[in-house]
């Protein structure tokens, strides 16, 4: 879907992105059923050059220094990866690798230290390895990255472990939790499954129930009043819901943390966040398939003054359905993403949410 720049002003105070996620390839050499991507074992024709990706650096530099974080695919594959990394690491980028680890071994490791990665984020989807290589379709997969790991951890490489939440997992949820600890990662992100890419191929009886979501975030909220690591809710604008809710019956007051570790608010799509794909096209999130323009011949920053989809999804009051009358929609926003993937309207309503807001007449039927 294109949604090209309109002739809006840019408005008054208006917020640069905080992170940047970049698609450096589409390549990748796992099958994951949850994927926002495509499948594919091959870069594509029209990947950008390494010199668009240092013109992308230069012209993002105008936002102050959102935190870069290079995934793909896996970004890996990309053979000048490290020259982009290095490159912006020279301007003053903090830059963060999402990969699925399972190509780092030793050396591989050392050039991303020596590179100035500041954390890896390593998708762990199972406590065990059968669990895991079932979802992301390769066996041995679990092992590879719990060495991809190791090898970091020895280096003192920051590192987060990303899991998302299916019906394949969901009952070892404190298991992934233990493991994380255990392995002493500095995070574990919980993501809410987003259905685009290869994730759209997920059953309905894959998926979990928005009463099952309701019911892990709010296990996330009461693991992060003791967890050792950080714990953050990804992909789950309602979960800034339950913190309001439950933190003020008691009285617990809200970090909101920072770097790495920042949670600032529910869905930050044209907010806080930015997507650029391989190609070099620009989109509020890498699950929302709407294209704002590209970079190789718009610069990125008047994508994201002018752009109409940003205009509107910076503003609460354009949500429809349950979202648009939800007391909590200023913290929260839903899923823009869920909601395209649902009803084809990035304003509509998020359908993993079983919250009943103030203003419905179903409220007082909860």
């Amino acid at each position: 879907m294109n949604m090209h720049s309109k002739n809006h002003k840019p408005a008054i105070n208006l917020p640069f992105p905080r992170l940047v996620f970049w698609e450096l390839t589409e390549k990748c050499n796992l099958r994951c059923r949850h994927c926002r991507a495509s499948v594919s074992d091959k870069p594509s024709s029209d990947e950008l050059s390494t010199e668009e990706a240092k013109k992308i650096i230069d012209d993002l530099s105008v936002f102050g220094h959102p935190i870069l974080v290079l995934t793909g695919g896996e970004p890996l594959y990309r053979i000048d990866i490290f020259e982009i990394i290095s490159y912006a690491v020279k301007k003053n980028f903090p830059v963060a690798l999402a990969t699925n680890a399972t190509l780092i071994d030793e050396r591989m490791a050392y050039k991303i230290v020596e590179a100035g990665v500041r954390r890896v984020s390593i998708s762990i989807d199972g406590s065990i390895a059968k669990t895991h290589d079932d979802f992301r379709n390769i066996s041995g997969s679990f092992q590879q990255a719990m060495s991809g790991f190791d090898h970091l951890k020895r280096l003192g490489m920051s590192i987060q472990f990303n899991t998302t939440i299916t019906r394949h997992n969901l009952n070892e949820i404190s298991a992934i939790f233990d493991l994380a600890v255990h392995k002493g990662v500095d995070a574990l992100h919980i993501f809410l499954l987003v259905p685009v890419g290869c994730g759209v191929e997920l059953s309905k009886e894959q998926q979990i129930t928005p009463e099952e979501y309701e019911d892990i975030l709010n296990w996330l909220y009461e693991e992060s009043k003791t967890s050792p690591i950080q714990l953050k809710a990804t992909c789950a604008p309602h979960y800034f819901r339950i913190m309001a809710q439950r933190g003020s019956k008691e009285g617990r007051k809200l970090h909101s943390g920072s770097g790495m570790a920042a949670m600032t608010g529910g869905c930050l799509v044209g907010r806080g966040i930015v997507f650029i794909s391989a190609r070099g096209d620009v989109r509020p999130c890498g699950y929302l398939p709407v294209n704002t323009g590209n970079i190789k011949n718009t610069n990125i920053k008047d994508i994201w003054e002018k752009a109409e989809v940003f205009h509107d999804l910076r503003n609460p009051e354009k949500l429809k359905g349950k979202c648009g009358i939800c007391e909590f929609k200023h913290i929260c926003m839903g899923c823009r993403a869920r909601a395209f993937g649902e009803s084809g309207d990035y304003l509509g309503e998020e359908p993993f949410c079983s919250y009943i807001p103030k203003k419905s007449p179903l409220y007082g039927n909860r």
